[in-house]
């Protein structure tokens, strides 16, 4: 489901891909068709790819852990306001989310792996986690003043 909607500086498109980590190039290629459509630097726009990309992987790898998705479907909508604020909403079904316990690991312990959260939060200027509405469990949005 791809759907688009401008006027006005607005832009609000939303998509829905199947809950595995072969979907997340897929994640990433709408992430930047939306992107282009917004006149912003290259350099913010790859870090706005970086961020959507890893809360993607973070829905996979996460919050489907140890349940079968059955082809499960995550949606993703990006949104730009009036004023020039970035919306990236991400829904799922997967085990519900308690935004408390979310925490990246410690940043001077090197080694592959577990740094999404970091990276999300050092992008954006919000995370906030919600409830999602039926037929949704999971609701993370992504805030950030362009």
């Amino acid at each position: 489901m791809n759907e688009t909607n401008k006027s006005e500086n607005k832009i609000s498109e939303k998509r829905e891909f199947i809950v595995n980590s072969a979907s997340l190039k897929e994640v990433r290629s709408f992430s930047r068709e939306v992107f282009e459509k917004i006149k912003i630097d290259q350099d913010l726009k790859d870090e706005l790819v970086l961020a959507i990309a890893e809360a993607a992987q973070n829905i996979v790898k996460h919050a489907y852990k140890d349940i079968e998705t059955n082809n499960d479907k995550m949606e993703i909508k990006i949104s730009l306001g009036k004023n020039d604020e970035l919306e990236i909403g991400f829904f799922d079904k997967g085990k519900p989310v308690d935004g408390a316990k979310v925490r990246h690991r410690n940043i001077d312990d090197v080694k592959p792996g577990g740094l999404g959260t970091f990276f999300i939060q050092q992008i954006m200027d919000a995370v906030v986690f919600r409830e999602g509405e039926k037929p949704w469990i999971n609701h993370l949005i992504l805030t950030k003043q362009l």
